[in-house]
């Protein structure tokens, strides 16, 4: 695959404008080819191929839109397709544009647009708008000669690019009329300023061509199109000195089949197994796409940011679930199909996380999730959390996430947890008491910020926690809960443990749990910044709360 094909390619001859590329390609006496597409993937195709000119087919952009070749799709439409295959490509793209979308006005303003997004051609038909495409049965009447001619001419005024090119099509042996008439239609069109001529034909064979071809004697560039003559050796068109063959829907024609015959295939096997060898890799997708170039680029323009890790303390059993854990960590319980922790370790995926470290410890050979790092805390029984988290902490350098495993939580939580630029971040539940009517007067995990959580809150700079966890925090002066899920940054980590460091000193680890943690954070001066929820949270710890969460998930 090409490595010149990137997502915004520098210009193959620096030279030349696009413009300046396709005049020159009309203007070469060897036979040119230019081929159809119809979106930027298909454009890059064609340059990828060794193509050194687009026809963007007015057939094939409407397909592609799923309407009719009959001006359906407005010509808006169609230049906001054309941006994006120009954008993607180096070479020169000559627009179908039908019969200019109008009247001379109409056609003006279209050139204009076309210039502006670097379109290098536009090709216009002498028949009535809106135009039926010329291989359909209906009606193929032709426009007035002098009416055309003047488009040609407000089209020639009205470019901005002195190298951009308008090709007159000529309809008349389409319409029947036969080739005295496109002759006369051809001296017109040249001397309205037509830079080349598209003469076109329905027949099987190439001879009305050729014989226009003959009578014309190569006084300005001649374009034809061999789609129902395909037959035709290009020798012939090589010795009528035609300047230019267009491939004018091919590539359109063959995706339909290429899908159809997919689509039909993975309808009636139900699998991908028979397919996936006969399908482009996702390597040469993301190549087209120029995922290549981005990456170059991010290296270049974007500030290196360390990845976030996540550990997860997952060592204890729930020994209130009591039979249900009997073989496994409460983690490891069924949620509709998936194990809980499998569940959040997902959605960290999908969140970017992918480092993620699962401390286990009950049961710890039933935790056995893929591309997971699994630490253990052998000690798990005897110790509180804060000691399954040093097992967790002991590699990590960066910021971190630390949750709970046995949380469940809305993604939208998560994902505004790691925006928070804060040292430390806690995600703060302010409606605790709707869902927590039965909890005892006092809780461990109850807070108390330095602000209640309010709408006006959106509007300010973030809360912070004053005091919490301490066990001794009423219900009814409580701010909320928190939910068991925390960010530290790179500064963060090491306050931690710095923590940690202090109370080991003291003999207060083995026993302490994270609240304890947090209270010596405070006591030592830290301001953790509170993230408040309004629930959409859910931690299990009983067979209601398991019930509860089949339930609803």
């Amino acid at each position: 695959m090409s490595d010149s094909v990137v997502a915004f390619p520098v210009p193959s001859s620096p030279e030349l404008s696009k413009a300046a590329q396709f005049r020159a390609l009309l203007k070469d006496p060897a036979l040119a080819f230019i081929m159809e597409a119809h979106n930027g993937l298909s454009a890059k195709i064609a340059e990828e191929a060794g193509f050194k000119g687009i026809w963007a087919s007015g057939l094939s952009l409407a397909t592609a839109m799923g309407v009719r070749d009959r001006n359906e799709a407005s010509w808006t439409q169609v230049i906001d397709v054309l941006e994006f295959m120009s954008d993607a490509t180096s070479i020169p793209i000559m627009l179908d544009g039908d019969t200019g979308y109008g009247d001379f006005n109409n056609f003006r303003r279209l050139v204009t647009k076309l210039c502006q997004r670097d379109i290098a051609a536009v090709c216009i038909e002498d028949k009535i708008f809106p135009k039926t495409n010329s291989f359909v049965a209906g009606d193929q009447s032709l426009a007035d000669i002098d009416e055309f001619c003047g488009k040609i001419k407000a089209g020639k005024d009205s470019q901005s690019d002195e190298d951009f090119s308008v090709v007159a099509r000529i309809e008349a042996l389409i319409a029947g009329w036969g080739l005295d008439e496109a002759l006369k239609r051809a001296e017109a069109y040249h001397a309205a300023g037509a830079d080349a001529l598209l003469i076109h034909s329905k027949k099987s064979g190439p001879d009305e061509i050729l014989a226009f071809a003959r009578e014309w004697g190569n006084r300005c560039p001649v374009v034809i199109v061999p789609t129902t003559y395909y037959a035709t050796p290009t020798e012939r068109f090589r010795d009528a000195e035609i300047s230019m063959v267009i491939w004018a829907n091919h590539n359109l024609r063959a995706s339909i089949t290429a899908m159809r015959e997919l689509s039909q295939r993975l309808q009636a096997e139900e699998s991908l197994l028979g397919i996936e060898g006969s399908v482009a890799p996702l390597a040469e997708v993301f190549d087209l796409a120029g995922n290549k170039e981005l990456a170059e680029a991010e290296r270049k323009y974007m500030a290196a940011r360390a990845e976030t890790k996540a550990v997860v303390l997952a060592a204890s059993r729930g020994s209130a679930l009591e039979a249900l854990t009997e073989d496994r960590p409460k983690c490891m319980l069924d949620l509709r199909g998936e194990p809980l922790l499998r569940r959040m370790v997902r959605g960290f995926n999908d969140a970017g996380l992918r480092d993620v470290t699962v401390v286990c410890g009950y049961k710890q050979e039933a935790v056995d999730l893929p591309n997971v790092k699994k630490v253990v805390n052998e000690a798990y029984g005897e110790t509180g959390e804060l000691a399954s988290l040093v097992c967790g902490l002991e590699d990590l350098e960066g910021p971190a996430l630390i949750a709970y495993g046995d949380i469940i939580f809305e993604s939208f939580i998560l994902d505004r947890l790691l925006q928070s630029e804060a040292d430390i971040a806690l995600v703060v539940d302010a409606k605790w008491r709707e869902h927590r009517k039965d909890a005892p007067k006092h809780a461990p995990d109850l807070v108390i910020c330095d602000r209640p959580f309010g709408e006006d809150l959106l509007l300010d700079e973030a809360p912070v926690l004053l005091q919490g966890f301490e066990g001794l925090i009423a219900r009814d002066v409580a701010h909320g809960e928190w939910i068991g899920l925390a960010k530290v940054s790179a500064k963060g980590l090491a306050l931690l443990r710095k923590a940690i460091a202090a109370m080991e000193a003291d003999g207060g680890v083995a026993r302490a749990d994270l609240p304890d943690l947090f209270n010596r954070l405070i006591r030592d001066g830290a301001r953790p910044e509170v993230i408040y929820i309004a629930g959409h949270w859910l931690d299990v710890n009983d067979a209601f709360d398991l019930a509860w969460a089949r339930n609803v998930l």
